[in-house]
């Protein structure tokens, strides 16, 4: 059989997604504070954007990218957001998406905190010790070697090769910053950590130190029974002495860290207003951009080169698809908030006990949007309201069997863990007597659900809770 060359037609249906698509859907994933931080880069980057501090109602020419016949700049940006408002006044509703300013909104200020600087607290302390000056010299080498847990990450031979002087004298300036606060820093490993906080404790050469030295394996896989035979002592010194252990500090650096700790951010704020839930977007801290003034005067002039022409009309194309997914990401927002509000009204009425099954598809359906949007949407995402602050996807969970129909799987955690918290200490429920309890409530639940639901809680097992509380019992 020969080859042969022939030209075919055919036809064939293929979903592409177009650059404005693809940047609609980045943006309606991104928290409040990784949009703000977006839209701060691209104001850097495209000359057309410029920050919104002031309403204009100047009319303005500029080429349209159909024609090159110059039309009102303010029809343009118009564009944009007309075919919303029409939406929504159509439906009754508000045309806001945002606070008029009425209320006023926790600053970003009160979302993060910062704390001291491990390594300049140890050479505050390294400038006011009495030290000679070559052990300082080396200790500040030593502290420069710390890592944020507060260990020491060099060994002395690599001190004393870098500082140029000998082994003996590194040891010195190691036991120098070992004396330090935050007791145990500038340990090697996690034993010599605990035994530098015992010294400074002063239960150096204690029973506890000779576990830490001696039995630290045995002490994490609790074989406390076995540790209390093999050397003639009771199980209760052997758990007198894990106590102590417990309460030592395993990071001496946890609080010198200067890692930014950062609190969810409310991206909706839902505000019960004579009956009504209204909604408001929070926009705090997001840059409000419009169409540079400068640029688009340049671009009605006559003299740009085709080379210049065609840049500024590619950045001002760009600037148009980021404002217009900006909007679309809000109006999404909005709609999602309201169905959640409409599905889990008697949540936002009553409180968490009245929390619904609620699935994804159920919101998409309501508001004619894919499964995967729904998704974007609820991704990283809180919404704050008069019970608190919660994350999207906290109102969305499976549905159980009860007597009283489908019960959300949140709310029966919440009843495991306060069956938990009530439970006699001295004697701790099993997950089978746990699962009875509930079937007397009228929830049908096996008792391997109920150990999935302890674990997702990070609740310990019975025999665990027990061996706790005999502890805590003992103290």
């Amino acid at each position: 059989m020969g080859l042969e060359q022939r030209v075919e037609l055919r036809l064939a249906q293929k979903l592409m997604l177009t650059p404005q698509l693809q940047l609609q859907l980045k943006l309606l994933q991104l928290p409040q504070l990784e949009l703000s931080q977006y839209i701060q880069l691209e104001l850097m980057e495209n000359p057309m954007l410029e920050l919104d501090e002031e309403t204009e109602n100047a009319q303005e020419e500029i080429y349209s990218q159909e024609d090159e016949e110059p039309i009102a700049i303010d029809k343009l940006e118009r564009i944009m957001i007309d075919e919303y408002f029409i939406e929504r006044a159509d439906d009754g509703r508000d045309l806001g998406y945002f606070n008029p300013g009425v209320e006023e909104k926790p600053s970003f200020e009160l979302f993060y905190s910062t704390t001291s600087d491990l390594w300049d607290y140890l050479l505050w302390q390294l400038r006011l010790s009495k030290a000679p000056e070559k052990i300082r010299e080396v200790a500040e080498m030593v502290i420069g070697n710390i890592d944020e847990d507060g260990y020491l990450k060099a060994t002395e031979e690599e001190i004393a090769r870098i500082s140029n002087t000998d082994i003996e004298t590194v040891k010195k300036a190691v036991a120098l910053v070992q004396e330090f606060d935050p007791p145990g820093v500038a340990a090697r490993d996690i034993k010599e950590c605990l035994i530098l906080q015992l010294k400074s404790l002063g239960l150096e050469n204690s029973l506890v130190q000779f576990l830490i030295e001696e039995h630290f394996e045995d002490i994490k896989r609790k074989k406390y029974e076995n540790i209390a035979k093999r050397f003639g002592i009771s199980t209760d010194e052997v758990i007198q002495a894990v106590k102590i252990i417990e309460k030592l500090e395993p990071r001496p650096g946890r609080n010198f860290s200067k890692t930014i700790v950062s609190v969810p951010v409310p991206d909706v704020y839902v505000n019960k207003v004579e009956g009504e839930y209204q909604i408001l977007l929070n926009d705090e801290g997001i840059p409000k951009l419009r169409i540079s003034k400068i640029y688009k005067e340049l671009l009605t002039q006559k003299n740009l080169s085709n080379e210049e022409k065609k840049y500024f009309k590619e950045k001002f194309k760009n600037a148009l698809e980021l404002l217009r997914a900006i909007e679309q990401r809000n109006r999404t927002i909005y709609r999602v908030t309201e169905s959640i509000i409409k599905f889990q009204r008697e949540f936002f009425d009553k409180g968490v006990s009245y929390l619904k099954p609620l699935n994804l598809k159920d919101v998409a359906a309501d508001l004619g949007l894919h499964e995967s949007t729904i998704s974007r949407v609820t991704s990283n995402k809180y919404l704050a309201c008069e019970h608190g602050l919660f994350s999207f996807r906290f109102f969305f969970s499976n549905a159980l069997s009860s007597n009283y129909g489908g019960i959300s799987t949140k709310l029966v955690k919440d009843l495991i863990q306060k069956i938990i918290e009530e439970e006699n200490p001295a004697n701790p429920l099993s997950d089978k007597e746990i699962s009875d309890i509930l079937k007397k409530k009228g929830i049908d639940i096996a008792r391997r659900t109920v150990a999935k639901y302890r674990e997702e809680l990070k609740i310990p097992p019975k025999p665990l809770r027990k061996l706790k509380n005999h502890q805590g019992g003992k103290s």
